[in-house]
């Protein structure tokens, strides 16, 4: 009965989410529910600061990915499904943060550097959404990551100063918030710089085996994500303290 009483709160939250999602039409019927689970594995494992991490992540991605979208329209950049998000997109861009907070239920001892490893795949999902929805917007020069050489607005692997600055400004955010739940300890600047790393492995990955057809665009996101929470992990145990 205690349990019943600590989860209602959070179910109904999440149940209010999912409806807005889907009247929005952010999410798939499939998208929300998928949305729904992991959004009570993330509580369950890490707690409100988890949840609210997730949910500045989705904010700001549906945020970004709905401005200035005539433009985006207009240039063939706009994404597929009028921007509503499959259970495939959801998973590839909070699967890991998932799985990192059963992990951390399940293993309570492990909950600590979960939660910081949570931060680090919401930050660099964060980082690529904003880098590609908003650096597609107001980049001035685009470059293959590779060559860096120009290369075609908004195709796989290509970047721009200003989109990778607008990710790390939206790490940034994540970060904020994991600080001021957590402690004020080196990852308000850490956590930015997972993020960041989640982003560039996103990019190398898509200029090579995505525009060989060898990985799928979740596939790569759900990697973007795995980069930034072992990265945020990395940093976490050379600290050694304080997650």
């Amino acid at each position: 009965m205690t349990f019943f009483f600590h989860v209602a709160p959070v179910l109904l939250l999440l149940g209010a989410g999912m409806g807005y999602s889907l009247w929005a039409r952010k999410l798939t019927p499939a998208g929300a529910w998928l949305g729904g689970v992991l959004g009570l594995l993330v509580f369950l494992g890490t707690g409100y600061l988890g949840l609210a991490l997730l949910g500045l992540f989705f904010g700001l991605g549906t945020a970004a990915s709905a401005w200035r979208v005539a433009d985006k329209r207009r240039l063939g950049l706009a994404e597929e499904n009028k921007g509503r998000r499959t259970a495939g997109q959801v998973l590839a861009n909070a699967g890991v943060a998932g799985v990192l907070a059963l992990l951390s239920w399940l293993f309570p001892e492990f909950a600590s550097l979960g939660k910081l490893m949570l931060a680090g795949s919401f930050a660099a999902a964060t980082a690529d959404t904003l880098a590609s929805e908003l650096g597609n917007i107001y980049g001035s020069r685009y470059v293959n990551v590779l060559t860096l050489r120009p290369d075609k607005r908004g195709e796989n692997g290509v970047v721009s100063l200003e989109g990778t600055l607008l990710g790390a400004a939206g790490s940034t955010l994540l970060a904020l918030v994991y600080c001021a739940g957590q402690n004020w300890g080196p990852w308000l600047w850490w956590l930015p710089v997972a993020g960041t790393v989640g982003n560039l492995v996103d990019s190398l990955l898509g200029a090579t085996l995505e525009r060989q057809g060898r990985l799928s665009n979740n596939v790569v996101n759900m990697l973007n994500t795995l980069a930034g929470a072992c990265t945020a992990a990395a940093f976490g145990l050379l600290h050694g303290r304080g997650y």
